[in-house]
């Protein structure tokens, strides 16, 4: 065959699978035989390994899977990705109705939605075509996950209209999925996932694609990111959009005009989800309007147009057999229940956080009760109480040690706690968790360094510090469990790559007590280096703003401990930064800028600069930032869509700019 009716054939082959692919992915009406669809992609494939030079990035064939990856890029949303408050009962939903009703008045209408249980992904289009997927990750920052996304065969590579477009939705593995996958895990001896959410999440951010496109996942799409750009009105006439443009949507929604309606719509489906052939663990409701929408403004994690009402926590009967002891990196013991393995809510559960010993005496727990067991948030297991009256008189009081179960140091508990410690600095539990948090997301996010591989390396005597970690070599780790030489050479790039982060990482990751993230990045500003605040007095910590008389203590005493001293040394001498990247905020007596010592408010959308861009540069020219508008508020920047701030402001009498005169501002 010739290229020219090479061409011609591939572009027919291309439409015909578009076709059958939506008929069957999408509408759930397959037209032919799985049999026919097969040859036909198989023919395909031939064609375009025959020529290469006509493969495009809508072909059917991007969803096999290609090439592995070698770690996945991160992604800046254009629009933040929030999450949702949530319900838990009928009252919750009431009260959110009534704070509906005192912004926006009583004409408005709410779009009921089912609440997927998966993963939630943000995918991007350019003239039509699909050029981008991410996860949520925390909101504002995911990761690139295109290639694993492009496998997901409702997920449609080519829209019906040439727009450019950011939309979301949730991806999620069918229960037939699930359970097929976790019986092939089986025979293989592999361990299985817990749930289809965690097996979807896992196979999305698997580096080789063949793996998710194995896994037949799917998803829903649920919102539009540029809802301003598209020229809508509602969130309702938004989900039918995304019909016509080739989208899967749920179509399990429905418009409701009262909050009775919406309290029906709940009702039905916490009697109806175990029918579906997909999980769902609540109901999402919606203010529909956007215009309502934007008027009623969002928290700084959560829309205030929208609630996540969760179905009630699962509660299942199982015996309590035996009471585990924890030791953690701040070296507080924790009590945990070791139960008879019980399905809870989707997921086996054998082990549930006792928290401490006041609370086994609370709720007379004893090694042998039948225990009433459900999930917080369909999340975390916890014992509800005791079924006292089932006792048959061989079950056992607990105590707790008065000696650290891993070091055998005497546990104290300190003044105002109700937790006993250990408070021996080379306790073999802490150190270990102490170099899990040091490697964890929020601290230096050293890819590949999860919870499992640091026990190993700890367990075998490679690292003891977490200086040690950047000591590492390829010889050390080869020997070790599930390393292979590709993710030997990975890790040591995500360590070597940790090596460069900003000073607020490495503050966090040292595991300060009472120094969160928020404090280190703080802290990081302050002072701009490790030097200046290692030397700091208390007085000097105290003078800032959001640090009090503890965490003051403690920065001064961590860093008087000739151990502290030690590991900054290690770490400044294999090369980790130590000093602050980002824009260093300027205080009222040393800035003459407008912005100097004033409260500012940003709302609405920005067209030239992101939100974060926008704090950053204030808070550099010696400006607060903060969240909400009072009659502490200097002044507000409104863009785009302004709501309720802007409404409160011009009602206080605050001063508000738009994004020209910030710019203008901001560039003297």
């Amino acid at each position: 065959m010739d290229l020219r009716n090479a061409e011609k054939r591939i572009i027919e082959l291309r439409n015909l699978l578009n076709q059958y692919g939506y008929e069957y992915y999408v509408l759930d009406k397959p037209s032919v035989p799985d049999a026919e669809y097969d040859r036909l992609m198989q023919e395909l494939l031939a064609l375009e390994e025959q020529f290469p030079e006509l493969k495009t990035p809508d072909s059917p064939s991007e969803r096999v899977g290609g090439a592995v990856l070698d770690m996945f890029e991160k992604v800046e949303h254009r629009t933040p990705m929030l999450s949702l408050g949530n319900a838990f009962n009928e009252q919750d939903l009431r009260d959110f109705d009534r704070r509906i009703r005192q912004a926006v008045g009583n004409d408005f209408s709410y779009v009921c939605e089912l609440k997927i249980d998966g993963l939630a992904v943000s995918l991007r289009y350019e003239d039509g075509l699909f050029i981008q997927g991410a996860t949520r990750g925390d909101g504002t920052i995911g990761e690139d996950i295109t290639a694993n996304l492009k496998t997901i065969k409702s997920i449609p590579l080519r829209l019906t209209e040439p727009v450019s477009i950011e939309v979301r939705g949730e991806a999620f593995m069918p229960k037939r999925s699930f359970e097929a996958l976790n019986e092939a895990r089986k025979e293989r001896g592999e361990e299985l996932f817990a749930n289809p959410r965690n097996a979807a999440a896992g196979s999305l951010r698997q580096l080789d694609p063949k793996i998710a496109a194995s896994r037949k996942l799917d998803i829903f799409l649920y919102g539009i990111g540029n809802v301003s750009e598209i020229g809508i009105e509602s969130h309702s006439e938004g989900l039918d959009y995304l019909d016509q443009l080739g989208f899967k949507t749920n179509k399990e929604r429905k418009k409701c005009a009262t909050i009775e309606d919406v309290i029906e719509f709940v009702n039905s489906w916490v009697e109806k989800r175990p029918h579906l052939p997909y999980e769902i663990d609540g109901i999402v409701i919606k203010v529909d309007s956007f215009a309502q929408q934007a008027a009623l403004g969002t928290t700084a994690k959560s829309p205030r147009w929208a609630i996540a009402y969760k179905f009630p926590a699962e509660e299942v009967i199982t015996t309590l057999k035996d009471i585990e002891l924890s030791v953690g990196r701040t070296g507080v013991v924790t009590p945990t229940a070791i139960l008879e393995p019980v399905k809870v809510a989707g997921t086996t559960v054998q082990r549930a956080s006792l928290h401490n010993e006041d609370l086994i005496r609370e709720k007379d727990i004893k090694i042998g009760d039948k225990v009433v067991i459900k999930k917080a948030g369909d999340i975390i297991p916890e014992v509800v109480n005791v079924l006292a009256d089932q006792r048959t008189g061989e079950e056992k009081d607990f105590y707790m040690p008065t000696h650290c179960p891993e070091c055998e140091s005497e546990l104290v508990r300190l003044e105002g706690e109700v937790a006993l410690r250990c408070i021996n600095p080379k306790c073999p539990a802490q150190i270990r968790e102490g170099l899990i948090h040091f490697v964890s997301r929020d601290a230096m996010n050293i890819e590949g360094l999860g919870e499992k591989v640091i026990s190993q390396l700890f367990a075998n005597q490679l690292i003891s510090n977490v200086a040690d970690i950047y000591k590492l070599t390829r010889e050390q780790l080869i020997g070790l469990e599930r390393m292979g030489e590709k993710s030997i050479s990975n890790l040591l790039k995500a360590i070597e790559a940790s090596k460069s982060n900003s000073l607020e990482k490495l503050l966090f990751g040292l595991g300060i007590r009472h120094v969160g993230a928020k404090a280190a990045k703080t802290l990081a500003q302050e002072f701009g280096t490790m030097e200046k605040l290692a030397s700091a007095s208390k007085e000097q910590l105290m003078a800032i703003n959001e640090i009090g008389n503890k965490m003051a203590d403690s920065i001064v005493s961590f860093f008087e401990q000739e151990e502290a001293k030690e590991l900054l040394q290690e770490l400044s001498a294999v090369g980790v930064n130590m000093e602050y990247k980002g824009a260093k905020p300027v205080s009222a007596q040393e800035s003459d800028s407008i912005f100097s010592g004033k409260t500012v408010v940003l709302t609405g959308k920005l067209e030239q600069l992101t939100r974060n861009e926008a704090k950053e540069k204030i808070e550099a020219l010696g400006g607060k930032v903060t969240g909400s508008v009072s009659k502490k508020t200097d002044l507000v920047i409104a863009g785009t869509e302004a709501g309720s701030k802007l409404t409160k402001a011009q009602e206080l009498g605050i001063e508000v700019w738009d994004e020209e005169k910030l710019l203008e501002e901001l560039n003297k």
